[in-house]
């Protein structure tokens, strides 16, 4: 007898999850959820494919959420994960894995769960999307106008599944009880499992939905108007309760709109700051000066100090962005770039060069500091 092995090469767990090595404990978590939902079975039934990135997934965030477990792994790679008690996912089933993970499957996003759950009411899905704003309306708070989709409850037949006017039966395979029973190793055991006929419901449709086809939901449209604070960041999101999918007899789940914030022209953002990057005069930077600096909203006056240097970094308080808790606005932050002419007149020109006679270059702190060193260095050498 000729036996066959086949050598399973597994995908890195980053790749798994779509993350990048660097990435923060939320990031592995907020990654992991979504993938969790794209690939649940509720959403994908009798898909073996979904079913194995499913599980794939589990198996990435069990070791990526343990800082022990993902330190062996970003050292070793999958080798370095032998002996350390890590779930052979492909041979478990998914109450297994819910029970696993309910913080993140159970109770947030799929519900209470398959099988022996089957007459609790189940949450329904959450859902996302995107929302782009600008620096502006991070500075005051916005409203925005979103439209989405979702699935929900088919009109025609209020969500049952079954054509008007028609009932549904119990289910013949499990007799209405949702599960099945079988045994195994000549009786010594028993397994108890979600009936696969009609998905732990108890009940079969007799006649389907025109308009569903016996699913219960269909794809509609939806506009809300979503408030967003002010002093919100890139990537954070609203949480909208209640505005998700609906849920098996029981409530919706939620709707979360992750923010994008635009690039500003010349604006960076720095936590509760904003950081401008000004060109002045070689004379503006030696003599001082004051000038005008723009901001969000309008411009600020900035006096430049005699003899600032390229580089120096001014601050003007008040003029950041509001903090998403206290509503305290940080600095607007000037960094000083002085700009060197590339033409001279000829008067300049002669005007700098009387200046240069007068210099004395022996005191400069910095050119003093310089030459020390690199006088120190080749006296070494020699």
């Amino acid at each position: 007898m000729l036996i066959q092995v086949m050598a399973t090469t597994k995908r890195d767990y980053y790749e798994v999850l779509g993350v990048e090595r660097s990435c923060s404990p939320d990031e592995i978590k907020r990654s992991y959820r979504r993938m969790a939902m794209k690939y649940h079975p509720d959403r994908n039934p009798n898909d073996k494919e979904a079913e194995q990135k499913f599980k794939e997934c589990a198996e990435a965030y069990e070791v990526l959420s343990d800082s022990e477990k993902r330190q062996r792994y970003d050292r070793f790679g999958h080798e370095g994960l032998q002996g350390a008690g890590i779930h052979d996912f492909s041979r478990m089933g998914f109450d297994d894995i819910f029970s696993m993970f309910e913080d993140i499957l159970g109770g947030s996003i799929f519900g209470a769960g398959r099988g022996r759950s089957r007459h609790r009411a189940s949450r329904g899905f959450d859902i996302e999307t995107q929302i782009t704003i600008t620096l502006k309306d991070v500075l005051a708070g916005v409203e925005k106008d979103i439209e989405f989709k979702r699935r929900d409850h088919c009109d025609h037949c209020s969500g049952s599944g079954s054509e008007p006017g028609t009932s549904m039966q119990s289910c013949p395979q499990c007799g209405g009880q949702g599960e099945v029973v079988r045994s195994g190793m000549g009786g010594l055991f028993r397994m108890v499992t979600t009936c696969p006929q009609c998905g732990g419901q108890g009940k079969i449709i007799t006649k389907p939905c025109k308009q569903c086809q016996g699913k219960g939901r269909v794809i509609k449209a939806r506009s809300l108007t979503v408030k967003i604070p002010a002093g919100v960041h890139d990537g954070q999101a609203v949480r909208i309760t209640g505005e998700g999918e609906p849920g098996q007899s029981g409530p919706r789940g939620d709707l979360y709109c992750y923010i994008k914030v635009e690039p500003h022209p010349f604006l960076i953002r720095n936590d509760d700051d904003l950081v401008i990057r000004l060109p002045i005069s070689f004379t503006q930077a030696t003599l001082g000066a004051t000038v005008e600096v723009p901001t969000i909203t309008s411009r600020e006056s900035l006096t430049i100090p005699e003899g600032t240097q390229h580089g120096a970094i001014l601050q003007i308080k008040g003029q950041g962005l509001p903090n998403l808790q206290s509503g305290r606005r940080g600095s607007l932050l000037v960094q000083v770039l002085v700009e060197i002419p590339k033409k001279l007149n000829k008067q300049q020109k002669e005007l700098l060069r009387e200046f240069a006679q007068t210099e004395d270059k022996s005191v400069l702190p910095e050119t003093k500091g310089f030459f020390e060193k690199l006088k120190e260095h080749f006296s070494k050498e020699n």
